[in-house]
């Protein structure tokens, strides 16, 4: 009897390069980074009191937010730019935060959002801040999931990832505003999509809060002359500061713009933690020793990653593709932006999933998968810079950027 010979398959590049990056390891990974995430960071806040088991305020940078609140509650919009003013009052509604000061850089606005919350005790104003938050965060990865068809048979795999978030876990761990500023760019990208260019600009303009982050959506859409976005942005921000103007009058807006003149200078107070920091200036600044070198790298590496998010633009890219790079670029570009910024680049991590679990044949895609599966992680690994000097999330998130435009020169140079 012949039995005929097993010949073993040829097992391709791509198939060996990126085959453990399927949806059960996914899940499996989230499912450990998340547990150990999130057991730590209950275990350490679970004591009673404001102060958590290390002995850290809780909330951290939420007591600068409270703080604010309170200012304006008390119309005290002289004190909005007096980090000695606002130590005081912390410490008189708060005793435990007694001597914690921050660097007051905020506009002015900011406080009237928080102006509810300092209504009630600080303990209950946190848990109802970080509430909002992790809600806003989650309806926020629901809307965009809902529009990524090829990702509704992984719903778990994303339910998890989206949980684990380094970016949301930092997010909730500072209480910081970052959950906003995702509603304003999740917002823009219906808005877009659906060729609303005025009210995706409105959108866009509310960033006004987090000014760093409507720096390269400015600088996109005015080279695209995409004017409905330019002015619907101008409109939402004028808003808020029409806003401030009529609760405080022009006192505090004047001292912010002075204050923003300054920001270079203080740079080392706004930013004590530079190794939580992911965007290109600090990257330089990190890696470079001498300023005047690296704010020139800074500069033309900004340049070249405009270059590339304008030329997406202009091209018949998919939008899920195009969105995804302003979403990187923003990150990029911005001047500051700490860690837990990094939360608006969720619509990004879902869109660029769909569009990979859509692709026929993946051979030319390897790397993008593992790109976007680094530009995930490598926030959580952040703190290593302190001794490296190099932030690793930095060159990645630029590279899946490059990654996406050289797609989208292979598909045209295809047709």
């Amino acid at each position: 009897m012949n039995r005929k010979l097993a010949v073993p398959r040829r097992i391709t590049t791509s198939a060996t390069g990126t085959a453990w990056l399927t949806s059960r390891r996914l899940r499996a990974h989230g499912i450990i980074l998340a547990v150990c995430l999130w057991s730590g960071y209950l275990w350490n806040m679970a004591v009673p009191g404001a102060l958590d088991r290390v002995g850290n305020l809780k909330g951290t940078d939420f007591l600068h937010f409270y703080t604010l609140g309170s200012l304006a509650l008390a119309h005290r919009g002289a004190d909005l730019y007096n980090s000695q003013a606002q130590s005081e009052l912390a410490a008189q509604r708060i005793p435990t935060a007694a001597g914690i000061q921050y660097l007051p850089v905020n506009p002015p606005q900011v406080s009237l959002l928080f102006a509810p919350f300092a209504l009630i005790p600080y303990s209950w104003a946190l848990l109802l801040w970080l509430t909002l938050s992790a809600l806003l965060y989650g309806l926020c990865c629901y809307a965009v999931w809902r529009v990524c068809k090829n990702l509704h048979n992984h719903k778990r795999t994303v339910l998890i990832l989206a949980f684990a978030s380094p970016a949301f876990w930092h997010l909730i761990a500072w209480g910081q505003t970052s959950a906003q500023a995702l509603v304003c760019f999740t917002l823009a990208f219906f808005a877009l999509r659906s060729q609303r260019d005025f009210l995706a600009g409105l959108a866009l303009g509310c960033l006004i809060f987090k000014p760093q982050l409507g720096l390269a959506a400015a600088i996109l859409f005015l080279f695209t002359l995409r004017w409905k976005v330019i002015v619907g942005a101008l409109l939402s921000a004028s808003a808020e500061l029409i806003a401030v103007l009529l609760y405080y009058g022009s006192g505090s807006l004047q001292e912010w713009m002075r204050l923003l003149v300054q920001v270079p200078r203080v740079l080392a107070l706004l930013e004590p933690r530079e190794y939580q920091t992911h965007s290109l200036r600090t990257f330089w600044t990190m890696l470079i020793p001498w300023p005047p070198v690296s704010f020139a790298l800074y500069a033309l590496s900004a340049v070249l990653i405009c270059a590339l998010t304008i030329d997406c633009w202009r091209r018949p890219t998919a939008f899920s593709l195009r969105y995804s790079v302003l979403l990187f670029a923003t990150v990029l570009l911005a001047p500051h932006l700490t860690v837990y910024d990094l939360v608006i680049l969720a619509p990004a991590f879902l869109l660029l999933s769909d569009w990979l679990v859509a692709q026929v044949d993946d051979s030319n895609d390897r790397y993008f998968k593992v790109l976007l599966y680094l530009a995930f992680i490598l926030p959580l690994f952040g703190p290593l810079a302190r001794w490296t000097h190099l932030q690793l999330s930095v060159p990645v998130m630029a590279a899946l950027l490059y990654e996406i435009w050289r797609n989208e020169i292979r598909t045209a140079a295809g047709n």
